[in-house]
């Protein structure tokens, strides 16, 4: 029963301290995998000894990734700092899983184009929203009305990666499928506003602010869901956005369909978008500042991708001309 409290409580702190419910969900189960891996022994029971003992597991017994190893250590953590106010010493002795760096999948034009065209309805527009924009899946999924500026042609990135907020381009060719969808959106929300529903999620702080937002048409999901749920955090029936699940399995059958021979996910359109742009000649800083990226050696990857570098670089002396004799010759001396 302690374990379950215990559990419980980092549920709660996780709400406190406004992490995604992903997030909660997320190092919850760590904490319960760690706990369990020590025969149930209460964390204040342990230590750096038995941290090390767990994770070291993770990379030997079960090949994790890196960043999953990085993600149960961040859990166990919290669990510990901000659950039991308890410090870690540093750790030590942990095997580290490996990291393979592994460039990103990348689709030619002509293979975008025949992924979306396996695709339809609100997946196909969705999927096309994200190679138009370059956001991430859940970015996407997670737009509100008031996001979209139709008039200036920009797409509001909130909280994206890193907690920011961030400005991309919105697409011109799907302003008219955007805003008819929208418009059977809108049919949706009235209807459940008849049933005294409508009332979208808001983050913590602003549902307190604006306590009548939440109904209001411009803070409504750009991409709802068909059905409406109860929320596991506040127990209440209300609408949420499209799940990742939809948009995965639309693009997995659309890759199939489509006979490209390439592990694509919804992700890729992204990485596609940053690739096709720097093709076109458009400046990397811009595509870092599109794509939201904290340092522009992220975004450097995409010259990779390319074959980008030294060699790809036309010199300044070449576009002189191509004759050795350009300049007049003022003789050896």
């Amino acid at each position: 029963m302690e374990r379950v409290r215990l559990l419980d409580r980092m549920r709660a702190v996780l709400r406190t301290r406004h992490y995604s419910i992903r997030t909660e969900d997320t190092y919850v189960q760590w904490a319960k995998r760690f706990i369990l891996f020590h025969g149930k022994k209460h964390p204040s029971e342990m230590g750096s000894e038995e941290i090390n003992e767990y994770l070291t597991h993770l990379a030997v017994q079960r090949h994790v990734s890196a960043s999953t190893q990085s993600q149960a250590l961040a859990a166990i953590l919290f669990l510990y700092r901000d659950v039991l106010g308890e410090e870690v010493p540093w750790l030590t002795e942990l095997v580290r899983a490996p990291r393979r760096e592994r460039g990103p999948v990348v689709l030619t034009r002509e293979e975008v184009r025949r992924l979306l065209g396996e695709m339809s309805g609100t997946p196909q527009l969705v999927a096309r929203l994200l190679y138009g924009t370059g956001m991430r899946l859940l970015e996407g999924l997670r737009l509100r009305v008031k996001d979209l500026d139709f008039e200036t042609g920009e797409v509001v990135v909130r909280a994206g990666k890193g907690n920011k907020d961030r400005t991309t381009t919105l697409p011109r060719v799907l302003s008219v499928g955007l805003q008819r969808h929208m418009e059977r959106v809108r049919a949706l929300h009235d209807r459940d506003v008849s049933e005294g529903f409508g009332r979208v999620w808001m983050p913590d702080a602003l549902e307190v602010k604006y306590p009548n937002a939440n109904g209001a048409w411009s803070w409504q999901w750009v991409f709802p869901a068909a059905k409406r749920s109860v929320d596991p955090r506040g127990g209440i029936e209300r609408r949420h956005h499209l799940g990742e699940q939809v948009i995965q399995r639309a693009v997995h059958d659309a890759v199939r369909c489509a006979g490209i021979a390439k592990a694509a996910t919804p992700h890729t359109l992204r990485h596609s978008f940053a690739t096709h742009l720097l093709q076109s000649g458009h400046d990397i800083r811009t595509v870092q500042e599109l794509m939201g990226h904290a340092d522009v050696k992220t975004t450097m990857i995409y010259t990779h991708v390319l074959g980008l570098g030294a060699s790809g670089v036309r010199s300044p002396l070449d576009a002189l001309g191509a004759a050795e004799d350009v300049l007049p010759s003022r003789g050896d001396g």
